[in-house]
Order: C-alpha cells, then sequence, then structure tokens
C-alpha cells in the first residue's frame, strides 16, 4: 500500500511510518518545514513539502495520486491560537478531504480528540480546538466518495506501548501512549470494514489487531 499522511512530522505519524515501512508499505509524509525530512527518511517514510495552510486542494491531491490511503494526523500543536486551531485543525483537514476525494484515494482516516465536537461549549483554546477538530469530522463523514474512519484517542502519553487497548465507540476517557495509536492506525488501514466508523481509544486489555476486528464485526 502507498499511504500519504498529512502533518508526517508530527509525533503520532512518525511512529505510524516507522510501522508501514517495517512493513513494506511505502509512506509519504506532507512537511512544511525542509528541516524535517531527514527524520522522515530516517522513519523510512518520502518526505513531501506541502503546507496545508497555503496549498489549494488541486496541489494537495497531485500529492495523493496513486495512493490507497490518505492519514490526516496534522495539527497546529500546543502553544498555537484558537486562529490555527481553525485554519490547521479544521481547515486543513477538509483540504485534505477534498484533495483525497479528488485523487480517488478513497480509504481516509483521520486522527481526531476525544471530546470533538463542533458545538463544544467555551471559550478557551483546547475548546476551539474540539469545536476545529468537531467540525472537520462533522465534513469527512459527510463525504460520501471517502472510505473513512476517524479515530479519537483519549490522553496522549509517551509511554511505551503496550499493544493492548480499547477501541470502542464510546470508551469513556482516559490516557493512550503514542505508540499505541501508531499500532491501531497502521491496523485500521488493514481493517477496510471500519470504514464508516468513529472510533474511541484508551489502554485497556484487548490487542490491537483483535481490537480492530472485532469493532469491523470479523
Amino acid at each position: 500500500m502507498r499511504i500519504v499522511i498529512a502533518g508526517g512530522h508530527g509525533q503520532i505519524a512518525l511512529r505510524l511510518e516507522r510501522l508501514l515501512a517495517a512493513r513494506g508499505d511505502e509512506a509519504a509524509g506532507l512537511i512544511r518545514n525542509p528541516a524535517h525530512e531527514a527524520d522522515l527518511r530516517d522513519a523510512g517514510a518520502e518526505p513531501v513539502l506541502c503546507d496545508l495552510e497555503s496549498a489549494s486542494v488541486e496541489e494537495v491531491a497531485r500529492h495523493l495520486e496513486g495512493a490507497d490511503a490518505a492519514v490526516f494526523a496534522a495539527g497546529a500543536g500546543p502553544g498555537s491560537g484558537a486562529d490555527r486551531k481553525n485554519t490547521v485543525d479544521r481547515d486543513a483537514a477538509v483540504l485534505f478531504a477534498d484533495a483525497a476525494e479528488r485523487a480517488g484515494a478513497r480509504r481516509y482516516i483521520v486522527v481526531s480528540s476525544m471530546g470533538a465536537d463542533p458545538d463544544h461549549p467555551g471559550g478557551e483554546i483546547f475548546d476551539a480546538y474540539l469545536r476545529a477538530k468537531g467540525e472537520a469530522d462533522a465534513y469527512v463523514r459527510g463525504r460520501a466518495a471517502l472510505d473513512w474512519t476517524v479515530l479519537r484517542p483519549g490522553m496522549l502519553t509517551d509511554d511505551a506501548g503496550t499493544g493492548l487497548v480499547r477501541l470502542e465507540a464510546s470508551t469513556g476517557r482516559g490516557p493512550i501512549p503514542r505508540d499505541d495509536v501508531a499500532a491501531v492506525l497502521a491496523e485500521l488501514l488493514e481493517t477496510p470494514a471500519t470504514a464508516g466508523l468513529t472510533l474511541e481509544l484508551v489502554s485497556g486489555s484487548t490487542p490491537v489487531s483483535v481490537a480492530a476486528k472485532a469493532v469491523a464485526g470479523n
């Protein structure tokens, strides 16, 4: 498979790229900083320079041509204001979905956030983030031409992954190592029957592959 990842230098994306390369898949990561190219190559991925805050749908679609799947793992990141929550976490996700549709990359996975809701109340930056993620999720779920899955992890940690998770429509809040988020993404890419599902993810007691097959109904 060829998988194109938006936010290719993110902490989850780099982990995912390593997993994909290790199993023989071809990963390409969209980045906007040329200084990050070496990190992607070290992870076994092809770096692709593309700023999703300024690129056109046509430009992004060209990068997605021939892709078997697209993963949106970009984010404005900590320290960014409410404006960039909208331009990255919402608008870039919408742009990437439109580009995937145009390029014919039907399989589309979004790394969202637990609590994402377009109607989330509050005036803090994190509230704006949850609204932006919720609006992006709602847009993607309305794209009939995409075989989408929305993944909403709990509190992200840098603990070593255990390979044991709880992956369900509703899990309740909890932590999840970034290692395990990447492992679940890799498994979802090989589990097309999870298309059309919005899933929450926290640490649990079920092996990743078993959890993905369970929610897919296999």
